[in-house]
């Protein structure tokens, strides 16, 4: 009787051995950070971008130059002017500060409202190349491998090489 038991006990083991392997093979791991910077469409985003990015600082630049422009007149020209004038320049000076200010911050948003844009449809395409390619080759779950993604071990099946071919590049 006690053979018995542990023969079932044994065969139980086994299955669920068995059972638990079965359900580890259907896990697999890609780096999407990888996968997104290669993509085509990523670079040509980091392109417009890196443009607008330019143009903003440009202005801003031309903005900051500008103002010290004026500062260093009004400073070489304040003993030659009214308080009255002086008071006044300098309340034009402290509006062009506050100006640059408002015009770095509206640069910033725009920046940041302009890359969501962009990005949006890169990380919604490959996550749709991703879930394809793990419904094809039947995998249950596929975890990000991306640093700091919180997998700690990626021996599975790595699908970067699948989901890029399925992408076409």
């Amino acid at each position: 009787m006690k053979h018995l038991k542990t023969l079932v006990l044994v065969a139980i083991l086994f299955v669920g051995t068995t059972s638990l392997a079965t359900a580890q093979s259907k896990i697999a791991h890609i780096n999407t950070t990888e996968l997104v910077q290669s993509m085509p469409a990523m670079k040509a985003a980091q392109a417009e971008i890196e443009k607008l990015s330019k143009t903003y600082d440009a202005q801003y630049k031309d903005n900051v130059t500008e103002l010290q422009n004026k500062v260093t007149q009004y400073r070489a020209e304040v003993d030659t002017k009214t308080e009255e004038e002086n008071t006044k320049r300098a309340q034009e000076v402290q509006q062009m500060e506050q100006s640059i200010r408002e015009f770095q911050a509206g640069a910033q948003e725009d920046l940041g409202k302009k890359e969501a844009a962009l990005l949006k449809p890169i990380f919604e395409k490959a996550k749709e190349a991703i879930q394809k390619v793990a419904k094809a080759q039947g995998y249950e779950y596929v975890l990000d491998s991306t640093q700091g993604g919180g997998v700690l071990v990626a021996d599975g099946k790595d699908l970067l090489a699948d989901v890029k071919k399925e992408l076409g590049f």
